[in-house]
C-alpha cells in the first residue's frame, strides 16, 4: 500500500468543526491503544467555546473500551459527552457519569456492542474517527495498535475522519484480522478454532466516499505503566498457578494445556509472570482482549507461543520493541475486533481458562466487578462477562482486603452483581483458592471463608452465617447482609461491624 492518497488533509480543528451538537461519534481503538488523539482534543475545545457563549454542545460517544485521556478525559472535562458506552477508566469521566447531571452511561458486554449497533438497538453513529498507520485511495486502511469496534463504525457511520498516526509503522500490515459476522438469521459459525486462526482481512475497508478528510498525527499511545508485582499480587499469582498445575496433574486440563484469557491490570500481570515461571505449565497460547507488557516478555522467553487480542496495550518502550522486531512478532500476534476477540462462541469452542479481577466477592461466589458500595461506577463490565460465562474454567482474583484492611473484599452479599455464582468456578486471594465447582451454597461459604477471606474478617463472616440460622438453600439475613457495607459508610472501617445492630 502507498501512503499517497487524494483525501483532503485537515487540521484537527478543521475536522472537529465538521461535527455538530447532538452528533454521535464512534472512536477506534481499545484502551488507549489505537484510540484517536487529536480530533477529540479539538472537539473538546470546540465544545468549550460553545459553552462559553452559553450554547449547548454535546456528542454521544461509542468506543471499543477505555481510551486515553486525549479522548475520554478531554471530552469529559469539557462537558461534551451526552452519553457514553461501553467501558471507561478515566477519572474525570468517572466523576461525570456518577453525577446525576453528568454523562449518561450504560454498561455493556463488549462482545455485544457492535452487533447491537447493527441491529438498530442503539442509534447509528454520524461520524467514525479512526486511527490508522496507512491508507490508500480505495479506502484500504491498516489500523494501529487497537481494533475495538472499528469495522462496524466505519461501515455504519455517515462520514469517517481518519487520523493517520505516523508513529506507528506500516509494517503493522498483516497483524490484524478484520472480520464481521453476518447478522441473524444468516450468521454462520466463526471459522476460528485455535488462537492463531484467521477469519478475515488484514485491512479495514472503508468506503472512500465517506472519508471526509485525513488528520496527520505523530502521537504515542497513552498507556500507563504497570507496577512491579508486590507480595500480595505475587501470592495471588502463585495460588492461581498451584491450582492450574493441580488440574493438569488430575487430568482435568489436557496435558497440552488450554488457551489463557487474562484481564487488565497489575494482578493480571502478576499472574502472567507466575504462569511464565512455572516449570509444570507448558508453553501456552492466549486468546484475550488486551495484550500487556508481561505477555510480550513471555513471548520473547518462548513461554507464550501465540497471542490473539483486540489491542497491544503495552507501555511505549515495549511497543517500540515490538515495532523494532516485527520479523519476530509478526507471526506470533493477531489483533481482532472485540466482537471476535470476546466472542462467546469462540471462548467455549477453544476451552479458554479465564482469569479476571473482582472488585468484590461474596461468600457464595457472586462477583461485583463494577460498583463501589453498590452505587458508584468504577470502570465498567468490560469483557469479563463474555469470558466468564463461557469459560472452560473461570477464575476470579482479588486481594482479600482494601484500604489498609478497612474493607473486606469478601462480604456476605455483594452490593452489585455482575457475575453470578453460576458462572464463577474458582475464587483466589492471597490467602488461597476456593474451588467452587460442585459445591452447594453452604459449602461454598465455608470454603471461601476458610481459604480466601483475610483472617481478621473470618470470625465476623462466620458469625454472619450463624446469624442466618442456616435457613434456606442460600442462608441470608436480609436485615444484616449489607451490614459490613453500612458500617463502612458510617465509620470508614468494616471491622467495626456489630451484627447485633442489624
Amino acid at each position: 500500500m502507498s501512503n499517497s492518497f487524494q483525501f483532503p488533509i485537515l487540521t484537527a480543528e478543521e475536522a472537529a468543526n465538521l461535527i455538530q451538537n447532538g452528533d454521535i461519534l464512534g472512536f477506534s481503538g481499545f484502551t488507549p491503544a489505537g484510540a484517536p488523539k487529536e480530533v477529540s482534543k479539538a472537539l473538546a475545545a470546540r465544545a468549550e467555546a460553545f459553552h462559553a457563549q452559553g450554547q449547548e454542545f454535546k456528542v454521544g460517544v461509542y468506543t471499543g473500551a477505555s481510551t486515553g485521556d486525549s479522548t475520554d478525559g478531554v471530552l469529559a472535562r469539557a462537558n461534551a459527552i451526552s452519553f457514553r458506552t461501553p467501558y471507561q477508566s478515566n477519572k474525570d469521566l468517572r466523576n461525570s457519569l456518577n453525577s446525576p447531571d453528568g454523562a449518561r452511561y450504560f454498561d455493556m458486554h463488549l462482545s455485544e456492542l457492535a452487533q447491537d449497533m447493527r441491529y438498530g438497538f442503539l442509534p447509528k453513529p454520524n461520524w467514525a474517527v479512526i486511527e490508522v498507520c496507512d491508507i490508500n485511495n480505495d479506502g484500504e486502511a491498516v489500523l494501529t495498535s487497537g481494533v475495538g469496534i472499528s469495522p462496524t463504525i466505519a461501515r455504519l457511520a455517515d462520514k469517517v475522519i481518519i487520523e493517520l498516526n505516523e508513529r506507528h509503522p506500516k509494517s503493522l500490515r498483516g497483524i490484524h484480522d478484520i472480520y464481521e459476522p453476518a447478522d441473524p438469521p444468516y450468521r454462520k459459525e466463526i471459522p476460528i478454532y485455535k488462537p492463531s486462526d484467521r477469519a478475515g482481512s488484514p485491512i479495514l475497508k472503508i468506503d472512500p466516499k465517506k472519508i471526509a478528510g485525513v488528520v496527520i498525527t505523530n502521537r504515542k499511545d497513552e498507556v500507563g505503566g504497570f507496577t512491579t508485582p508486590d507480595e500480595i499480587t505475587s501470592r495471588i499469582g502463585k495460588h492461581v498457578v498451584e491450582f492450574l498445575t493441580g488440574e493438569l496433574r488430575a487430568g482435568r486440563i489436557p496435558a497440552s494445556f488450554l488457551p489463557i484469557q487474562s484481564g487488565v491490570g497489575n494482578i493480571a500481570n502478576a499472574v502472567m509472570a507466575e504462569l511464565g515461571e512455572s516449570k509444570e505449565i507448558p508453553a501456552f497460547e492466549m486468546y484475550t482482549e488486551v495484550i500487556q507488557d508481561s505477555v510480550i516478555g513471555l513471548m520473547k522467553e518462548g513461554r507464550v507461543k501465540f497471542a490473539s487480542g483486540c489491542s497491544l496495550t503495552v507501555t511505549d518502550p515495549v511497543l517500540q520493541e515490538v515495532y523494532d522486531n516485527m520479523d519476530f512478532f509478526h507471526d506470533k500476534l493477531v489483533l481482532r475486533p472485540e466482537e471476535i476477540s470476546n466472542n462467546p462462541e469462540l471462548v467455549r469452542r477453544m476451552g479458554l481458562i479465564t482469569i479476571n479481577t473482582a472488585l468484590e466477592a461474596d461468600i457464595y461466589g457472586n462477583i461485583n466487578s463494577t460498583h463501589v458500595l453498590g452505587t458508584k461506577m468504577m470502570n465498567g463490565l468490560g469483557g469479563s462477562g463474555d469470558f466468564t460465562r463461557n469459560a472452560y474454567i473461570s477464575i476470579y482474583t482479588t486481594p482479600s482486603t482494601a484500604k489498609g484492611g478497612a474493607i473486606s473484599s469478601i462480604v456476605p452479599m455483594v452490593s452489585h452483581i455482575d457475575h453470578s455464582e453460576h458462572s464463577v468456578k474458582v475464587l483466589v486471594t492471597e490467602h488461597g483458592v476456593a474451588d467452587l465447582r460442585g459445591k452447594n451454597p453452604r459449602e461454598r461459604a465455608e470454603l471461601i471463608i476458610e481459604n480466601c477471606v483475610d483472617p481478621s474478617y473470618r470470625p465476623m463472616l462466620r458469625d454472619y452465617l450463624k446469624l442466618t440460622g442456616g435457613k434456606g438453600q442460600t442462608p441470608h439475613s436480609l436485615a444484616a447482609c449489607f451490614g459490613m457495607h453500612r458500617t463502612f459508610a458510617e465509620t470508614g472501617d468494616m471491622r467495626n461491624t456489630d451484627w447485633s445492630k442489624f
